[in-house]
Formats: C-alpha cells, structure tokens, sequence
C-alpha cells in the first residue's frame, strides 16, 4: 500500500518542502494547515536558507524594477561562476509600481510612487503591512525626497516588535532653513510617535543604510569640517535612540577614500568598502567587523586591491567571506545590468544579471535572505469594529 506524503514523519515533510523553490511556497501553504504551519517554523525557514546558500554556495539577490521584483542566485566559482534567475516575486497583483527597497533581514520596505504611504513586505510568508505615513511630502523646493528610512525590531524573546524609522536631519538645498524631524512607527501599537534624539552627525543623503541584528548602521561625517567619512553609526531600535560615533577602521580612513558604503555579511557582520571618487587611484579596500554592537565596534582587513579602471565603484556589493570573493553591482553600462565578481588573485569577471532593461529603481539590486519573521497586523479599531 503506498504511503501518502502526509502520513510521513515531520522531518521527511519539512526536507521535502525544503526543496520547493520560493516563488512556489504560496502554493504550499495552501495545500493544508499542517504544511502552513511547518512553512512558517523557523526550523524550517533555517532549513531552506542554508540549501539556498550554505549547500549551494550561492548569494541570493533581488533586482528591483517597478512591477517587478526578479529573484536570483550568484554561484561564486574560481572558473565558472554564474547567475540563475529563480524567477520573479508577485507582488500585490502587480497593482503597484516600486521605486525603491530597502532590505531587512528578510523583510522588503517598499517605497511607491504614491508618496503617502510604504509597504513592509515578507516575501517568504506573503505578509503585508501598509504604513500611512504622518508628513508623506518632504519640506523641499524641488519636492525630493530628502527624509532616510529604516526597518528594525526590538528582540522581545520569544517574538520581534518590529519597527519603521524615518527621519529628516539635514536639508540640503535649505542649509539655513533647516527642519530636523525624527519618527518611528511600531508594529505593535500601530502608533507614530516623534522621537527627541539627534544622531550628532550628518548622515549621507545617498546612503540606504544598512541592517543587522535588528539595528541600522549609516556612513558619516563625524565633523562638518572633515572632507572624509570616517565613522558609522547605529539607531538602536530597542532604545528607540542613535549610539555614538563608531570609528571605521584607521588603517583606511588614513588613506583619505572619499567614498564609502556598508554592506551586511550573513546577518552576522558588516563589511565597508573604501575608494576614492575624484583621482585615478583604482585601488579599494574591504574591511569586515569582528565585532559590533550599537557602541562599539572592531575591524578585520578582508581585501585591498588595485584593478585598474576596469570596474566603476559599486552602487551595492556583497562578499564571501570562505572564498575571499567581492561582488559589486556597477551602472555605467546602463540599461543593461552587471555584477564585478573579483577574487584576491585579481581575479575578475564581469556577469550579465540578464534582467529585463527597463526604469530604474534604487538601490537596483539587493541582497535577500527568506525569513519567518511575522508581520504584525493592526488591530480593528472601534469604528471598524461597528461596521
């Protein structure tokens, strides 16, 4: 008598769903309760990142276009190294048009072209969360949007308060006229609420920003009198509030780079990447964390090089740390896009990402990691409850 695929042990079950690519694991929430719920454990979700990148070897990435979220996978490999388009991620029916994503522990923070409002979107369990926000048009001339966004959560134990920063703290075109603003939304409360903090710096208008471990880190401007970023800072998001200054590592900011960006390292680490914008130095560096926290942090030299004007600096990168391998996303051959994959050997290779040309989206590539992270809806409030 043949054995029915729901009569099997649980661990048969979750190794077999292990195996159904993301873009179709809606279907399988929806073939019966046990499968929804064994989809959503974080045994399971731990079980299909480490077969999409540990067993794999491969760096999972979103490119963001509007109507248009394609995942794929970069395999780093010393003599064929390549990029799988896994397909693309629907999103609300195609009845929106992104313009840009930020990337938080797999969660998307979604920016519409309707200035009103953002969505924070799980793509691994399908969750959603509108956000109204409170002052959608910045206070500038030329009605850029001027404001730096980020996505955290506070680490409650057995659940994650998740929560939405914005923040207004320099206006550019405005230098005299300046209207700081700082607020964050919670999940749980479903209430704005503006926060009296100061981060003591000038964040760079340009940077997303980066996340890790529930926290934001940004590049800055210690001193306004300083030409150089020479150090990061973090929002805590459990104490709603900025931590110090963070040195970036001296051995670089010695070397007067004039242009620096953050990345994250398997959610465990950041890397920071150095060039130099205006000379013909081609060379860059790469430092990594050995530790960080939201007031204090160490360095580790991963990488330094000098390739020439054969790459242009990086709008996003990503590394691996066990093959010693950079990957940076590069825009001077628009529309079309590419990734720099470079080894310690300088070795190089350039891949075609084979997406479909089009209007871009900033950042135009994001790294992405499923997560099981649940996305807390708003309660009905008294008048929705009358209806």
């Amino acid at each position: 008598m043949a054995t029915m695929i729901t009569n099997l042990r649980r661990d048969l079950i979750e190794e077999i769903i292990s195996r159904v690519p993301l873009r179709s694991m809606k279907a399988v929430r929806l073939t019966c309760k046990s499968w929804n719920n064994i989809s959503k454990s974080e045994i399971f979700t731990k079980m299909q990142i480490d077969k999409a990148t540990t067993r794999e070897g491969k760096t999972m990435m979103i490119s963001v276009m509007p109507h248009n979220l394609s995942l794929m996978s970069v395999a780093v490999d010393d003599v064929d190294p390549s990029v799988e388009f896994k397909g693309q991620l629907s999103f609300l029916c195609n009845q929106v048009s992104i313009h840009k994503v930020i990337h938080c522990e797999g969660l998307l923070l979604c920016f519409l072209k309707d200035h009103t409002r953002v969505v924070v979107w799980n793509p691994y369990s399908g969750q959603t969360r509108w956000i109204k926000l409170r002052n959608p048009h910045p206070p500038s001339p030329s009605q850029w949007d001027w404001f730096k966004y980020a996505l955290g959560y506070e680490d409650k134990g057995s659940c994650r308060s998740v929560k939405f920063l914005r923040f207004l703290d320099y206006l550019p075109e405005e230098p005299e006229n300046q209207n700081v603003c700082y607020e964050i939304y919670d999940f749980d409360s479903d209430l704005w609420t503006t926060l009296d903090v100061t981060s003591h710096s000038w964040i760079c208008y340009s940077s997303c920003g980066v996340f890790l471990k529930g926290n934001a880190y940004w590049p800055i401007e210690k001193s306004s009198s300083e030409a150089n970023i020479d150090h990061i800072i973090c929002f805590d998001f459990t104490r709603e509030s900025f931590g110090p200054p963070l040195p970036l590592p001296f051995g670089a900011t010695d070397r007067g780079y004039s242009y620096v960006n953050l990345s994250c390292v398997k959610e465990e680490k950041l890397a920071v990447f150095f060039q130099n914008y205006f000379s013909y130095e081609y060379e860059f560096e790469i430092w990594v964390t050995t530790k960080i926290e939201a007031e204090m942090v160490s360095w580790s030299k991963f990488l330094r090089m000098d390739l020439g004007p054969n790459i242009d600096i990086p709008i996003t990168f990503f590394i691996d740390e066990e093959k010693k391998v950079f990957m940076g996303f590069e825009h001077r051959e628009y529309p079309k896009r590419f990734i720099n994959i470079i080894g310690e050997a300088k070795y190089l290779r350039k891949l075609n990402l084979q997406v479909p040309e089009g209007q871009y989206c900033w950042p135009p590539l994001c790294s992405y990691v499923p997560s099981s992270i649940q996305i807390k809806q708003p309660a009905l409030r008294q008048k929705d409850r009358a209806k």
